[in-house]
């Protein structure tokens, strides 16, 4: 089969799988869910969502949370993990959303790499999540195991070349939601030591198990 008939196989697949899939993060308003994202690097989705809402109610707002001590933000996201880093990198973010985007979270991805502690990982899933924007490929660690043991990206681990190649490989309005279901898909099936090829809605379109 080709790259593409296979890449086709594997999307419709999981779609089918997992059609409702979406970010496991609960906050879609667009500040709220950058600050989400942040908080969610090496740590769970679940206990970012048990944390936000108690930061929320202190900060609602960028404006707020500029005006906020980094040691006090510290305190109410210290069970995340790294919080030193994370609260300085969303207290400053809103700083500068404040000082040059009037207080909003902006639309393109140049703008959103300007914003401390924001990565392409996490520009692409606001742009995606928030802005519905095609093309949109968020490359996590799910990503870049699932891509190249199904055979979508040939021993590619840099997420800076996977993003691209699946972007061509993929159509634009359904990229984002595509690799939210490779997450989904690698916590339930294709786990990183013990995958269940027997379980897998893909194995038939898996360079892997079906070479």
């Amino acid at each position: 089969m080709t790259l593409q008939e296979r890449a086709d196989g594997i999307r419709i697949a999981l779609r089918d799988a997992y059609p409702d899939a979406g970010c496991t993060l609960e906050e879609q308003d667009p500040w709220r869910l950058l600050v989400q994202v942040r908080l969610a690097a090496q740590c769970t989705d679940e206990r970012v969502n048990r944390v936000t809402p108690a930061l929320f109610a202190r900060f609602p707002t960028p404006a707020d949370m500029a005006q906020a001590e980094i040691t006090e933000v510290e305190e109410y996201i210290r069970s995340c993990g790294f919080y030193h880093g994370k609260a300085r990198d969303i207290v400053l973010t809103a700083r500068r959303l404040c000082e040059v985007y009037g207080g909003t979270v902006p639309d393109s991805m140049e703008e959103l790499l300007t914003l401390p502690g924001v990565g392409r990982k996490s520009a692409n899933l606001i742009l995606g999540d928030v802005f519905r924007q095609s093309g949109a490929v968020v490359v996590d660690t799910h990503c870049i195991r699932l891509s190249n043991r199904m055979g979508l990206v040939d021993n590619v681990r840099e997420p800076a070349k996977i993003e691209p190649l699946l972007r061509a490989l993929l159509p634009g309005e359904e990229s984002s939601d595509f690799c939210h279901r490779l997450v989904i898909h690698g916590r339930a099936v294709c786990d990183a030591r013990k995958p269940l090829c027997e379980k897998c809605c893909c194995a038939q379109w898996c360079k892997t198990f079906n070479p």
